[in-house]
């Protein structure tokens, strides 16, 4: 069966297929209009036009939507006296010290917000019962309303879901119901709450955005990436939209911590640029999880791998202040009309402009395959910026950009590593993504870092990570006792309950019971904090300790208080052989180019004895590398780019 990993991104939507053992990759302009189309568009260009293949496909349409309000009208339901629970969220500021902030329109309408019975306290007991008088003033206020969805968040639902489940029987089908016990499963009310609008209104976008594709591949299978990292049904994707927030930058770590592996390389700092964003993340021998994300403003409470995105990418346009302070992001020129180098219209400066005009990309080539540079268009635009500047050179005010950019990404970088407690000496830095190489030099750098591993077919490293990826579920479970409430027999049922939750459900997805692996977790923190550490789930003992000895790697201190079992998570998964795959077309030996600064070679040409000095542009199907001076690179035995600093 052949493969082939989707991944819709803000500039090009990338295409990896494995057929045979052979890799095939292919770049096409989103479409962010209808992302649909540059998806049929791609599997054409790479022939499949049969039913001989499948899907897996990572889609930015429930992050686009909450991000741009693009969203079905949507009822939220809560306990009465916390009709105003999604405006007051944490009171979390930005801007602490900013006396006149700007105001955030509250993600949820007041209006839209109806408050009902059906409260149950932290110990179970029903405080506020559910009528027949709420039920039938919920029908009339969605009569009244019309909403394309229904969110239902009633405190302590995840203790006794049954007044849930009632509001949620007495609404016709036709209208998108999301509960918050069947969502987030967790303590926070506010965090469980906005998971379950999320998810409530994006899945009618969603359901519609897979219906659409669903009808183009027709009987061709299709698996949806999750944020967690393993893929889903269709069906488990259209009611569960709040899991597939950041399905691209997880099936990117998929490829990059299977690259690390198998390069020797298990402790690696991930940095991943794209066209619209960069996405950083510190993998110390496997992915982390986190139920602490965000997207956007917004804390979504799902699991989702543990990683830090900024607006900062090959797109990210160049613009100058009242001022006269030069910026870099977060608005960027997107598919259409793209940076101005790309013959479409763009008059503003992005980023990949500005490697453009220092020779970074040589002018001669054709990006995702078929895009050609116009260098006369960039040095046009670059005018225009140098003279808001004040700056004549041109070649000045690109290195500027390049500078503001970096600075930006660095940031990011130093949130996943210092401020973890993690020492960027002692890790490798894998850069991938669009313009992953081209910036990796100057950031590892910066970090101290010594060794950059460029992955071979880097700029598709994500939908190469889709096409590899395993089906798997997530589940967690509310606990709630401190350490001498441990009962281990009780606990195991639990992780049992939700074994046999995942297991139905995979199996209903036609995988078999003797392929199914899982993985137990625990959130603990000391009694009266708020926040949370995750550690693998062992006898309890152990796992408390292990807590303590984390807790003081994180923050350089121990408590001396009860440590307290929040959460269960439990991972069931598809245990599989990740696919073998060669390159199925090799880079030419030869391209012509013009106006070259750099010296330009073709990545196959390079060798595991014979280093080669920077400055130099490497080259490659689908990726560019730009090795800067103080940098040898040359190949490793699984021919990626490895790249070293030279002190002297």
């Amino acid at each position: 069966m052949r493969i082939v990993g989707v991944d819709t991104g803000g500039t090009f939507t990338d295409f990896a297929l494995i057929d045979e053992g052979k890799l095939f990759l292919h770049k096409e302009p989103s479409t962010p209009e209808k992302p649909e189309k540059a998806i049929i568009s791609g599997l054409r260009v790479l022939g499949l036009d049969d039913s001989a293949f499948q899907v897996v496909h990572g889609s930015t349409v429930a992050t686009n939507a909450v991000l741009e309000g693009r969203v079905a009208k949507t009822l939220f339901i809560t306990n009465r006296g916390f009709g105003d629970l999604m405006t007051i969220g944490r009171q979390a500021r930005d801007e602490l010290y900013n006396l006149t902030p700007k105001y955030c329109k509250p993600l949820v309408d007041r209006a839209l917000v109806l408050e009902t019975g059906g409260r149950i306290t932290a110990s179970g007991e029903v405080l506020d019962p559910l009528t027949a008088c709420d039920v039938k003033e919920i029908g009339d206020a969605i009569a009244a309303i019309k909403p394309e969805a229904v969110a239902i968040n009633l405190l302590f639902s995840f203790i006794d879901p049954r007044f849930e489940q009632l509001i949620s029987e007495s609404i016709t089908s036709e209208i998108f119901v999301s509960c918050s016990h069947e969502v987030l499963p967790e303590y926070k009310e506010y965090e469980r709450g906005l998971a379950t609008w999320v998810n409530a209104s994006t899945g009618p976008v969603m359901k519609a955005y897979l219906n659409r594709l669903e009808a183009f591949l027709k009987k061709v299978p299709l698996s949806i990436m999750q944020s967690s990292g393993v893929t889903c049904s269709t069906e488990f994707a259209t009611t569960h939209p709040v899991n597939l927030l950041l399905s691209g930058p997880a099936a990117g770590l998929i490829g990059a911590a299977n690259v690390a592996n198998v390069s020797g390389y298990p402790r690696v700092i991930t940095f991943d640029m794209g066209g619209t964003s960069t996405d950083v993340s510190a993998v110390d021998g496997e992915i982390t999880l986190t139920s602490e994300g965000v997207i956007g403003p917004y804390p979504v409470g799902v699991p989702m791998v543990e990683l830090e995105t900024i607006g900062a990418g090959g797109g990210s346009l160049a613009w100058v202040d009242e001022g006269g302070l030069l910026h870099v992001g977060p608005q960027s020129a997107g598919a259409r009309p793209g940076p101005a180098c790309y013959f479409r219209g763009g008059t503003q400066i992005t980023v990949t402009d500005a490697n453009v005009l220092l020779g970074r990309l040589p002018a001669g080539i054709k990006l995702g395959g078929h895009i050609e540079l116009n260098i006369e268009a960039t040095k046009a635009a670059f005018s225009r910026l140098s003279f808001d500047l004040g700056e004549p050179d041109l070649e000045k005010v690109a290195l500027g950009v390049i500078d503001v950019v970096n600075e930006n990404m660095l940031q990011a970088l130093k949130e996943v590593s210092l401020e973890r407690g993690i020492d960027p000496r002692e890790f490798v830095m894998l850069a991938f993504g669009g313009s992953g190489g081209l910036h990796c030099c100057a950031l590892a750098e910066a970090m101290g870092m010594k060794k950059i591993l460029v992955p071979k077919c880097s700029g598709v490293l994500s939908a190469i990570g889709m096409a590899v990826a395993t089906p798997g579920r997530r589940y967690s479970r509310a606990i709630g006792i401190l350490e001498d409430e441990c009962n281990e027999k009780e606990l195991s049922r639990t992780v049992t309950e939700m074994y046999l939750l995942g297991e139905e459900q995979l199996l209903k997805d036609g995988h078999s019971k003797p392929e199914l692996c899982s993985t137990v977790s625990a959130d603990l923190r000391y009694s009266g904090q708020s926040a949370t550490l995750n550690l693998p789930w062992s006898p309890a003992k152990a796992t408390y300790r292990a807590f303590e000895e984390l807790h003081e790697k994180r923050f350089g201190h121990k408590l001396d208080r009860a440590i307290e079992l929040v959460n269960l998570r439990v991972s069931v998964d598809l245990q599989s052989a990740i696919p073998n795959y060669k390159l199925g077309l090799e880079s030419q030996d030869s391209i012509s180019y013009t106006d070259t600064q750099i010296t330009v070679l073709a990545w196959h040409n390079l060798s595991l004895i014979d280093r080669q000095l920077g400055p130099l542009v490497v080259l490659d199907e689908g990726a560019t590398v730009y090795v800067a001076e103080k940098w040898s690179v040359g190949l490793d035995s699984n021919a990626n780019l490895l790249l070293e600093y030279c002190s002297n």
